[in-house]
């Protein structure tokens, strides 16, 4: 079939589900399109499975939901009667809040060669993370796009979590080993985590476990029970605030038990079970996997050149495409054409989540060149934030874009709003990031 020389819709821009924004970019998620909020109802059914706190999420008022690792997930507990999201914000960053992640499935790899695996398949030096101790981790393809970035939790020399993100782990890791042959098991355990975010989770915790949750180091580990039944506890989390996880362990059997006296705990304190708190972690440049992030991005174009070390001498997945993409880099020729960046910009408040990847422009030409991957309002800054990818060389501190956001948060209908390129963190984490971390772990090696 010829091809008529009409021009095409996305050539046009005729067609408002079709962006000029070149998918042809490796860089660009395939869902880039802007079809809004369509206002309908999640059907729940037995194709999708309900964590063990499912439930008990419900009864505290769960509203709305999503679907992230094959399992349902609370995205919404108070209304908009009731403050909606912000409402949460506010019980995160002055009291303390209780959270179901039951979605962050745990993938164990348990074996003797189970360091060999582990260290095989993420970018940085397994070797170096010791037992009750975790670590931020990441694991790439063999193009060096990021499958999966979940905490890694080592409860033995021959035992490793992965507290993973949404992207399915587990039958990658297992189709890995149908090559190597690592003498490993892999399989999803019956654990399921909780977190305990927000100011006063220290004294939740402490009412919970005693003084000892004192002596456990930033993502550190301890063992501990509550209510007779056995969990392990990580100060680690979400939020940027100070927080720790519960892994109920034997989840679908415990779950309630665990779970009630440690909602009793965080009430006591004047709290209440949230959501995940997409809009701290945006504000605390906390990444999210499939936003921010997916299999066809580089490490090296959101902030996570650190997780890939440049003297890790043992093979790993995607190790020479990623040392590739470094030399190109250092020679002033990335391989990508935008990279990640914090944004400040203008219109009404946006006090929930975005349905859609919104377009920067540039606000010279007004042609499409990038999008904003993760937006909400910032109470402490009185403005909106983003995390959002720009074109490499428009990516400088006090660089200015358009964003095309929809009429309802829009200064006026059909005109985009002004937006300028700054620092990331917008707002200081009481702990610091997963990548803040890295560098202090790497500058204290450094003094050694």
């Amino acid at each position: 079939m010829e091809m008529s020389d009409k021009e095409s819709p996305a050539e046009s821009g005729s067609h408002p589900n079709v962006p000029s924004v070149d998918q042809s970019d490796r860089t660009l998620p395939r869902n880039l399109r802007q079809s809004g909020d369509p206002g309908i109802e999640m059907l729940i059914s037995t194709r999708v499975r309900k964590s063990p706190f499912w439930h008990l999420s419900v009864e505290e008022g769960c509203w709305r939901a999503t679907v992230y690792n094959r399992m349902y997930h609370p995205r919404g507990m108070r209304t908009e009667e009731e403050g909606g999201a912000m409402a949460e914000y506010d019980a995160l960053v002055n009291r303390v809040t209780l959270w179901n992640v039951a979605v962050e499935r745990q993938i164990r790899v348990k074996g003797p060669e189970a360091e060999e695996l582990v260290n095989y398949v993420i970018t940085r030096d397994a070797t170096e993370i010791e037992p009750m101790h975790g670590k931020y981790a990441i694991l790439c393809n063999q193009d060096g796009g990021i499958l999966n970035d979940p905490v890694l939790l080592r409860l033995a020399d021959d035992e490793f979590w992965f507290s993973i993100s949404d992207s399915t782990l587990m039958q990658w890791l297992q189709g890995v080993n149908v090559e190597k042959g690592f003498d490993v098991e892999i399989d999803e355990i019956d654990v399921s985590p909780m977190q305990i975010q927000g100011p006063l989770s220290t004294d939740v915790m402490e009412d919970l476990f005693g003084e000892q949750i004192y002596d456990i180091p930033y993502y550190g580990l301890m063992e501990g029970e509550v209510n007779g039944c056995p969990v392990l506890v990580s100060q680690t989390g979400f939020s940027g605030e100070k927080g720790f996880e519960i892994y109920v362990r034997d989840s679908m059997k415990n779950a309630e038990a665990v779970w009630n006296p440690v909602l009793e705990a965080v009430k006591s304190y004047d709290g209440e079970v949230i959501a995940p708190a997409h809009h701290r972690r945006i504000a605390a440049g906390i990444l999210s996997w499939g936003q921010d992030m997916d299999h066809e991005t580089s490490p090296f174009q959101v902030n996570l050149a650190y997780q890939v070390p440049d003297d890790k001498e043992a093979d790993y997945v995607g190790k020479e495409e990623l040392e590739r993409q470094r030399e190109q880099i250092e020679a002033g020729n990335p391989p990508f054409n935008h990279e990640l960046v914090g944004m400040k910009l203008g219109g009404e408040p946006i006090r929930d989540y975005a349905p859609d990847f919104w377009l920067v422009a540039d606000p010279e030409t007004g042609d499409e060149v990038g999008y904003l991957t993760s937006p909400w309002w910032s109470p402490e800054l009185e403005t909106n934030i983003a995390l959002g990818f720009v074109p490499v060389d428009g990516t400088d501190l006090g660089t200015e874009y358009l964003v095309h956001l929809p009429d309802e948060y829009a200064e006026e209908p059909g005109e985009p709003v002004e937006a300028r390129v700054v620092q990331v963190p917008f707002k200081e984490s009481v702990h610091p990031s997963a990548r803040e971390k890295a560098k202090m772990d790497a500058e204290e090696d450094a003094n050694e």
